[in-house]
């Protein structure tokens, strides 16, 4: 299956709506499918017209994670020669949703119902994630007999600690969205799908209507200073701020506010 058979993209008001579109099978997550994770990230990133991302999806569940059926006939004799080839296969789905991560323009993950295994490490990667009273995640490898290896691991003790992380990694059981919210792995629980978009359009508006090159800057500064001790992210900080201070944004900030009159950001 092509990518363009797995995803829908949907512009307006420099919001892009990338939505999972293969409900007949819960969204799993193919080879393709975290191909066209890099092609379309990529693409958002080169975007001057998007400001923002929102990933949904259609169907009964968000996804059911990495499409195992695909996954099992991967295997080979467990040769040295397939040993390779199955790390190389890895280190490419990591460059699937290290591409949501590496994209400047902030991305919302929108969830409902399931979000499974690979769909976790794709959450991981994101930069807010709300969710519908239906959401359940899952660190599911670990039921399976597997270590999970693309990107969870790595990255969720940053949003809700060590001890929370090791816990659900090591137990791979199911925990609901009002869990998530109590440990701060999503930012609100919503009613139901309806509201849940409202909720992510609106949060994505208010991002898209600040000044593009700060918000791209302020994530592009958080993540580094995650990965960074203090002074390194002070300093780093003290570079990248230079940018947005000489901006025309910043001058239509200043002359907005001096004029009672709402801002009109170019992102130069």
């Amino acid at each position: 299956m092509s990518t363009d058979d797995l995803f829908k993209v949907e512009k307006h008001d420099h919001v892009a709506w990338f939505i999972l579109n293969n409900p007949e099978k819960r969204n799993a997550m193919s080879l393709a499918f975290y191909r066209g994770l890099v092609e379309h990230f990529s693409n958002f990133d080169k975007d001057p017209d998007v400001r923002v991302v929102v990933i949904k999806a259609e169907g009964k569940s968000f996804t059911a994670g990495t499409d195992l059926e695909e996954a099992a006939a991967l295997g080979g004799e467990g040769g040295a020669d397939d040993r390779d080839r199955l790390n190389r296969i890895l280190l490419d789905l990591q460059e699937g949703v290290n591409a949501i991560e590496n994209c400047r323009k902030p991305v919302i993950a929108a969830i409902h119902s399931h979000c499974l295994g690979g769909g976790l490490d794709m959450l991981c990667a994101c930069d807010i994630r709300i969710a519908d009273r239906t959401a359940v995640f899952s660190i599911r490898e670990t039921r399976i007999g597997l270590i999970a290896d693309i990107g969870t691991l790595q990255r969720l003790p940053h949003i809700i600690g060590q001890g929370f992380t090791r816990e659900l990694a090591f137990t791979g059981r199911d925990f609901k969205a009002e869990e998530a919210f109590n440990i701060g792995f999503v930012t609100k629980v919503c009613l139901d799908r309806n509201e849940l978009y409202k909720e992510a359009d609106k949060t994505a508006s208010m991002i898209a209507g600040c000044p593009p090159l700060a918000v791209q800057g302020t994530k592009d500064v958080i993540n580094f200073s995650r990965d960074h001790d203090v002074p390194a992210g002070l300093q780093y900080v003290a570079q990248k701020n230079i940018t947005p201070l000489l901006s025309e944004d910043t001058t239509e900030a200043m002359t907005s506010f001096m004029e009672k009159r709402k801002p009109v950001f170019k992102g130069k």
